[in-house]
């Protein structure tokens, strides 16, 4: 994640429903949108800190390399830190940055 981007809160957020439907017209349409979206940032951080971790992967664990590796402990709590993927697509789809459609309504 980018310093550059605006700050998303880490914690719960209340908002408007008339916020999330007024792209969509249908709560329930932007609902799904923004889930669909949160899934696909939750499974790009989830790769992306297995990468990482897969770094310091080695094939005999013995007691004392799990308490003397601190740089995967480390980029653990980041990825902790981090906002949760559903606060990000909320933040996405009500600042436009979402691209969706709905083939059922172009017929």
């Amino acid at each position: 994640m980018s310093t550059n981007k605006p700050a998303i809160p880490n914690t719960t957020v209340t908002r408007n429903v008339n916020d999330l439907d007024q792209k969509t017209g249908n709560i329930y349409e932007s609902l799904v949108i923004i889930s669909k979206r949160a899934n696909q940032i939750s499974n790009n951080m989830k790769e992306e800190l297995h990468g990482k971790l897969a770094e310091f992967a080695s094939s005999n664990d013995n007691l004392e390399e799990i308490f003397e590796n601190r740089e995967q402990i480390e980029i653990s709590k980041h990825y902790e830190r981090l906002p949760k993927p559903s606060l990000i697509a909320i933040d996405e789809f009500l600042n436009d940055k979402v691209y969706h459609r709905n083939p059922t309504k172009e017929q």
